[in-house]
């Protein structure tokens, strides 16, 4: 395969007798040698994986209930997605695909778009991916990250920094305790499923083949014109347009690429139609990134949460087991049963701040308020 720099007048030229839509040029990644470029990939994809989906995708498009457009960066005006980060010369791909999954889902969830939200890819890859055998050369898959988000979590970044290349696992001692969790995952193979979720519960991850001229995109929607295979990538899905008849895509290239880091791509694209390997090319056939793409259920969180108001408050005839709902989207949370004076001085405060209607602040780990400020 030959992953050789495209000219941008020549890629133009080819896009617009193809009437593809899609403006190409110069770009971040676009003048990288070959194997640089398969290096910023490293989607893995798992042996049956194609087989398994053959026929998925847009032909189950079918009728849903879901708006004819929606993008999780302007939702009336508030972008519920985190910024645009950059892997470098590291398959790590996956990672960030589903670190901006679970981010986004996070912030859409909370009903919030600026929680300040920054999850550790470099604990994901290089300590939960490493312990399974994968490195920058192999990539990984999404299914193994989402386990590990989901048991035993991931930290936030100021824990354990990313940095391109492979490296040892260094996390910060207390990282247990500073870990996002969430309750579970699942795949959605149909077309106006992913849509409804994306619109209603948000951000999905979703992987897909990219070809040479996929490095030059600037903007519009893409569609494959030319260029051979060079692997299989994951991202995060942000959005739709039915109008469009595309994806909005966050990617992890940083924001010299694409529509400031994002991407539109057309329903039914990123596949490869003669065969696939764990690169994304080699043998069987690799289905559309709308074949399948991978659903965040619930976070189980740790950190601040600040300005809330307790709505309700739950016990039951057992030691300390009292819990506090809260409004904008964080509903149900333990109160912690750390000790006597910790648990009756919190719930005390948190019975005054719910009758005087006062929002709270208050700090949870791993779903579990262990601190309180009342406003």
């Amino acid at each position: 395969m030959s992953l050789e720099t495209l000219d941008p007048a020549k890629l133009q030229t080819a896009i617009s007798d193809a009437g593809a839509g899609w403006t190409a040029g110069i770009t971040s990644v676009s003048q990288l040698p070959p194997s640089a470029k398969r290096l910023i990939l490293g989607a893995n994809f798992p042996p049956g994986y194609a087989a398994g989906l053959q026929g998925q995708g847009g032909a189950k498009a079918g009728a849903g209930t879901y708006p004819a457009s929606f993008d999780l960066t302007n939702v009336n005006g508030s972008n519920y997605i985190t910024a645009v980060k950059d892997q470098g010369g590291c398959g790590s791909c996956v990672a960030f695909g589903s670190t901006a999954t679970v981010e986004g889902t996070y912030q859409w969830l909370r009903g919030n778009p600026s929680t300040g939200i920054n999850l550790s890819e470099a604990q994901l890859f290089y300590c939960d991916a490493a312990s399974q055998g994968c490195n920058c050369e192999t990539g990984w898959w999404p299914d193994n990250a989402f386990n590990f988000y989901k048991n035993p979590g991931v930290s936030d970044a100021a824990c354990f920094p990313y940095t391109a290349g492979d490296q040892a696992c260094t996390q910060c001692s207390d990282w247990q305790t500073r870990a996002t969790m969430i309750t579970g995952w699942h795949n959605i193979t149909s077309t106006s499923d992913m849509k409804t979720w994306i619109s209603t519960n948000g951000p999905l991850s979703a992987c897909f083949t990219v070809y040479n001229d996929f490095f030059s995109y600037t903007s519009g929607v893409y569609k494959h014109v030319t260029g051979d295979c060079a692997g299989g990538h994951c991202v995060s899905i942000v959005g739709y347009d039915d109008s469009l008849g595309c994806w909005k895509c966050k990617n992890s290239w940083g924001t010299g690429w694409g529509e400031n880091g994002f991407f539109r791509i057309a329903y039914g694209q990123g596949f490869y139609p003669d065969s696939i390997s764990s690169t994304g090319c080699g043998s069987g056939t690799t289905p559309p990134i709308d074949a399948n793409m991978w659903a965040v259920e619930g976070i189980v969180a740790t950190g601040w949460e600040n300005g809330r108001k307790v709505l309700g408050l739950w016990a039951i005839d057992q030691d300390y087991n009292a819990w506090a709902y809260f409004d904008s989207g964080v509903g149900w949370r333990k109160i912690s049963a750390a000790s006597d004076n910790i648990f009756y001085d919190m719930l005390s405060q948190l019975a005054a701040a719910k009758a005087a209607g006062r929002p709270v602040n208050f700090y949870e780990s791993q779903g579990v308020i262990t601190q309180i400020y009342c406003l």
